[in-house]
């Protein structure tokens, strides 16, 4: 049966987080969906895993990856999005665990000529080592009172891991915080995708998710904010591969998106643009 939805996850040399992800995955209420893991060139440990973890879950799994040359997200999330089999795709990353409904919710308001812009929660360190499957399989990482025993404090941002219903609709709509494409939770439409020619693969950290979506909104695609209604909990990591000239470069590009009005990069998933 062709599945409804690709859920693009991207991962870098982290299989113990990227394995918690996949828990999630196994325990979501909608399940008619495939995993595509965007690699951006981890070592063996990786493929150890997913061939490991393979055997509990009950969704398919395509593993997408190259040769490890620094920060290439872009390029393996354009390679992804070709490698996918459905019309409509989710993308997060390989540090983000759903709660069960995050892929009903992500269906659920989806819409034609719209993108999904969704948020996370943030966990400390030593929260998110401790978190273990049954923890998840059981849902309780994503009950607020055993996360304040062990050591969430009270805080509005809470509302980003409990809202649900009516109050989520009304968090969604009064929000200040302007919807765009977050790479840890978002989603939309693969013809919008290639209508724009995907991610622009110059850009390395800082901004990369963001430019992309900029240009699927100058293209004519309306954002839809959900950041309360699409829950994950982010575990956290070192980012060591951050470096100022990648996020000077990115700024860059960015800019010219925004003054130009750019739809489409020539640094895509096509190379050169065919003539029309």
């Amino acid at each position: 049966m062709k599945k409804d939805i690709s859920i693009i996850i991207s991962t870098y040399n982290s299989p113990e987080w990227l394995a918690k992800v996949l828990y999630g995955y196994n325990t979501q209420t909608f399940r008619n969906f495939e995993v595509i893991i965007a690699d951006d060139g981890s070592d063996k440990r990786t493929l150890e895993c997913l061939e490991q973890i393979k055997k509990e879950l009950f969704f398919p799994i395509i593993h997408v990856w190259h040769e490890d040359n620094g920060f290439q997200k872009t390029v393996i999330l354009n390679k992804a999005i070709l490698a996918s089999t459905t019309d409509y795709i989710l993308m997060t990353d390989g540090d983000c665990i759903p709660r069960e409904d995050f892929v009903e919710q992500h269906i659920k308001f989806r819409e034609e000529n719209h993108f999904i812009s969704g948020g996370y929660f943030k966990l400390p360190m030593d929260l998110s080592n401790k978190i273990d499957k049954n923890d998840i399989y059981s849902g309780k990482c994503f009950e607020l009172n055993w996360l304040k025993k062990n050591g969430i404090k009270i805080s509005f941002k809470n509302n980003k891991i409990i809202a649900n219903g009516i109050k989520s609709w009304f968090l969604n709509f009064v929000t200040p915080t302007t919807p765009s494409w977050n790479g840890h939770n978002a989603s939309g439409w693969k013809s919008d995708f290639l209508a724009v020619n995907g991610f622009d693969e110059r850009m390395q950290y800082g901004g990369e998710d963001r430019e992309f979506g900029e240009r699927l909104v100058n293209n004519g695609v309306k954002a839809k904010q959900i950041r309360y209604s699409t829950v994950c909990i982010h575990l956290d990591h070192a980012r060591g591969y951050v470096k100022p000239e990648m996020i000077q470069k990115n700024i860059q590009i960015r800019k010219e998106t925004k003054e130009f009005k750019k739809t489409w990069t020539e640094y895509g998933i096509q190379k050169q643009r065919l003539a029309s």
